[in-house]
C-alpha cells in the first residue's frame, strides 16, 4: 500500500507546483477569481524572494511565483502559520511586484494585475464561516467601481469542507488534495485520482518517490513546524498567566482599598452616631468635636 507525504510542506510543495507550470496553472484557474476568458494559458517561473517577518518563523512560508504571457504576477504562498504581520507581508510582496513591472521603457497604463494567493493552514478568521476572503481597492459606497491591480486571496484551509465549493469542481478537487493528502493517508479517494492533474500531484508526492536525504528534509521542516507552534503556544501561555496575574492584583488591591474604604466610612458612621449621643445629653458642640473629630458644622448639622 503506498504511502504519502503531506503536499503542504516545503519540499513537496515546491516539488508539485514549482516544477511542473501545468499543475500551478490548473490550481490558479481553479481559485482565482478571474473572469470568464481570461484563464491562464500559460505561465513562466520567476525567482522567489523569501523576506519572512520573523527570523523564526522563515520556515511557515512556502511560495511560488510566476507570470502569464499577458504579463500577470501570481504569487502562490503555502502559510502553515497565520499572524497578523503576513497580511502586510502578503500585500508588501504584492505592491512590489506591481510596481517592479515600472522600467524605464513601460508607461502605467500598461502594468498588469498581481494575484497573491495565500493557502493558509490555520484559522485567521474565527468569527466568519467563510474560508474563502477576497481583498481587492474598492470604492467604499459604490463596490462595483474597482481601481484594478493589486487582488490578495486567502484560503483557511481548516475550514474548508466539500460542500463549501459548488461553482468549480477544480477548486474542490484541489482543496481536497491540499487538506486530505498527508502522512497518515494509505487509501485515496477515487475522486481525486480520476482527475489527470490531481492524480500526478498525488504521484508527486508518493513517499517512494523521495531519497533518504529529501525525506530527512521533509521530517526536519515538520520539525521546525512543531518548534515554532511550541514557541508561539508558551508565548501565548505567558501572556495569558500575565494577563491572570495582573488581574489577580488588581483585584486584591481593590479588595484592600474596598475594606480601608469601609472601615472608614464605617468609623466615620459611629463617630456621628456618638456625637448624636453625647448631644442628646446636652454637652456642647466644642466638646463634641474634640471628641469625635467631627467638626463643629457637621455636630450642628445632626
Amino acid at each position: 500500500m503506498a504511502k504519502y507525504l503531506d503536499p503542504k510542506a516545503d519540499l513537496t510543495f515546491k516539488k508539485i507546483f514549482g516544477e511542473h507550470p501545468d499543475l500551478v496553472m490548473s490550481l490558479l484557474n481553479a481559485l482565482l477569481p478571474l473572469d470568464e476568458g481570461k484563464e491562464i494559458t500559460h505561465i513562466e517561473y520567476l525567482p522567489t524572494e523569501m523576506m519572512p517577518d520573523q527570523p523564526w518563523r522563515k520556515n511557515s512560508i512556502v511560495d511560488v511565483r510566476c507570470k502569464d504571457t499577458d504579463g500577470r504576477q501570481f504569487i502562490v504562498e503555502m502559510q502553515m502559520e497565520w499572524s497578523k504581520a503576513f497580511q502586510k507581508r502578503i500585500l508588501f510582496n504584492a505592491s512590489k511586484a506591481y510596481v517592479r513591472q515600472l522600467g524605464m521603457s513601460i508607461d502605467y497604463h500598461l502594468l498588469q494585475p498581481v494575484y497573491s494567493l495565500s493557502l493558509v493552514n490555520d484559522v485567521f478568521e474565527p468569527d466568519m464561516e467563510e474560508f474563502y476572503h477576497y481583498y481587492r481597492l474598492v470604492h467604499e459606497e459604490h463596490t462595483n467601481k474597482v481601481i484594478e491591480g493589486l487582488n490578495l486571496i486567502f484560503v483557511e484551509l481548516p475550514k474548508f469542507k466539500p460542500q463549501s465549493i459548488r461553482e468549480k469542481k477544480m477548486a474542490v478537487l484541489w482543496l481536497r488534495f491540499l487538506t486530505e493528502i498527508n502522512d497518515g493517508t494509505r487509501r485515496v479517494s477515487e475522486d481525486l485520482l480520476q482527475n489527470a492533474e490531481v492524480k500526478r500531484a498525488i504521484d508527486i508526492v508518493e513517499e517512494s518517490a523521495y531519497s533518504d536525504a529529501e525525506l530527512y528534509a521533509y521530517d526536519k521542516f515538520w520539525d521546525i513546524i512543531r518548534v515554532e507552534r511550541t514557541l508561539e503556544y508558551d508565548k501565548e501561555q505567558k501572556y495569558k498567566q500575565m494577563y491572570v496575574d495582573d488581574i489577580e492584583k488588581a483585584t486584591e488591591k481593590g479588595r484592600t482599598e474596598g475594606m480601608e474604604k469601609g472601615m472608614e466610612k464605617g468609623m466615620e458612621e459611629a463617630n456621628r452616631d456618638n456625637a448624636r449621643k453625647m448631644k442628646a445629653l446636652g454637652l456642647n458642640a466644642d466638646l463634641i468635636s474634640q471628641v469625635t473629630g467631627l467638626s463643629t458644622e457637621e455636630v450642628d448639622s445632626l
